[in-house]
C-alpha cells in the first residue's frame, strides 16, 4: 500500500513515553508476582542503550534494592563499555558486580578457534592483529556473505572472504561469550530469587540478532516490541546520562570496532528501523526508497533481506521440539 502521509520516523515512532514506561513497570511487577514468583530483577549492563533502558525500567518497576546489575567484560571488551555501565548503576543507584569473563572463555577455547581461522585466512597473523566480520551482499539482492577484516599491528587493514564453515566457527566461538555471560547472570537470579532481564529491542529480537540460549535467553524482555529508535528516545525521556544517550550501537565482540550494520543489518539502526516499520505496516518499496533515499530495487533487497533473516532465524526463539505432545494435552 501507499500510505497517506509520508514515511517517516516522527510518525512510525512517535510514542507516549510517559504511559509506555509506567505499562512496562507494570507488567514487569506482575510477571514477577503472579507469573514467576520472583524477588527482583538481574540485568546485564554492557555499557550500550538497551541494556541501560531495560535496567532503568526495572528499577522503575521495583526499585534499586531489587535491582542487581552485572557487567561482563572480556579480553576484547572497550574499556568505554564498562565505563558506561558503572556511570549507568551509578546512575540508578543499584547494587551490582564486574566480574571478568575473559578466564572462562580462556579455558573454553573461544580465543583459540577464532584465532585458528584468522591464521587460515590471513597467514601472518599474530600478536598485536585485530579483527572483526563484516556482512555483504544482501542489500544489494545477492547472497550474504562475509569477510574477515583484519588489522596488523602497523595499522594496515587486510581482507578476504570467509568459506562457509570458517564463518560458522568464529560465529560458534564468538557465542561462548553470550552464553558465559548468561550463566553468570542465572547464578546470581538463582541466588537471590530474582528473574533475568533480556535486552534485545525489536529491530534484534524480529531479525534474531541474538545468541540461543545466550542473550536470546531470559525471563521478561522489558523492550522487545520498541524499536531502538525509541529505546534512544526513551532513555532522554528517563534522562539517563548523556554519554550513554549518545553512545553508537556496536557489537562490542572482536578485536576490531564493529556497528552491528557491519556484521548483520546491512544498514545503520535508524534506516532498519524504519525499512522493519514500513515492512510491517506493508509500506511499498517505492515509499521506503524514497523515504531512506535508496532505490525502489535496493528497498525491495532491504524487505528481501527482512524476510530471509525471520525465516532463518526462526527457531532461535522458538521452544525445544517434543516428539510427541503429552497424553493430557
Amino acid at each position: 500500500m501507499t500510505t497517506t502521509q509520508p514515511l517517516s520516523a516522527e510518525r512510525a515512532f512517535a510514542l507516549d513515553f510517559t504511559a509506555e514506561i509506567e505499562r512496562i513497570a507494570a507488567r514487569l511487577r506482575q510477571a514477577l508476582t503472579t507469573d514467576l514468583n520472583r524477588r527482583g530483577l538481574v540485568v546485564a549492563i554492557s555499557g550500550g542503550i538497551d541494556s541501560s533502558v531495560s535496567a532503568a525500567l526495572a528499577v522503575r518497576a521495583v526499585g534499586p534494592k531489587r535491582v542487581y546489575g552485572l557487567l561482563l567484560p572480556e579480553r576484547v571488551s572497550s574499556p568505554q563499555s564498562t565505563h558506561r555501565g558503572r556511570l549507568l548503576a551509578k546512575h540508578l543507584g543499584i547494587e551490582h558486580e564486574v566480574f571478568d569473563i575473559a578466564p572462562a572463555l580462556e579455558a573454553l577455547g573461544c580465543y583459540a578457534r577464532i584465532e585458528e581461522v584468522c591464521r587460515a585466512v590471513h597467514p601472518a597473523y599474530g600478536a598485536g592483529w585485530k579483527n572483526k566480520i563484516v556482512l555483504e551482499g544482501g542489500l544489494e539482492g545477492r547472497y550474504n556473505h562475509f569477510k574477515l577484516v583484519a588489522q596488523d599491528p602497523s595499522g594496515l587493514m587486510h581482507e578476504a572472504r570467509l568459506e562457509y564453515r570458517q564463518y560458522l566457527q568464529i560465529v560458534a566461538a564468538t557465542n561462548f561469550k553470550q552464553r558465559v555471560r548468561k550463566t553468570m547472570e542465572y547464578f546470581h537470579a538463582d541466588r537471590l530469587n530474582y528473574a533475568v532481564v533480556g535486552t534485545p529491542n525489536r529491530l534484534e529480537y524480529d531479525q534474531g540478532f541474538f545468541v540461543k540460549n545466550g542473550d536470546g535467553s531470559a525471563d521478561v524482555k522489558p523492550i522487545a516490541h520498541l524499536y531502538k529508535s525509541q529505546v534512544y528516545a526513551m532513555a532522554r525521556f528517563m534522562q539517563l546520562p548523556e554519554e550513554i544517550c549518545n553512545a553508537i550501537p556496536t557489537t562490542d565482540t572482536y578485536s576490531l570496532a564493529q556497528g552491528q550494520d557491519e556484521f548483520y543489518f546491512g544498514l545503520p539502526y535508524a534506516q532498519m528501523d524504519l525499512a522493519l516499520w514500513a515492512y510491517a505496516h506493508k509500506v511499498d518499496a517505492a515509499e521506503l526508497g524514497t523515504a531512506l533515499g535508496i532505490t525502489t530495487e535496493a528497498a525491495k533487497a532491504v524487505y528481501a533481506d527482512i524476510e530471509a533473516k525471520r525465516r532463518a532465524t526462526r527457531y532461535l526463539a522458538g521452544a525445544p521440539i517434543l516428539m510427541t505432545a503429552y497424553p493430557e494435552d
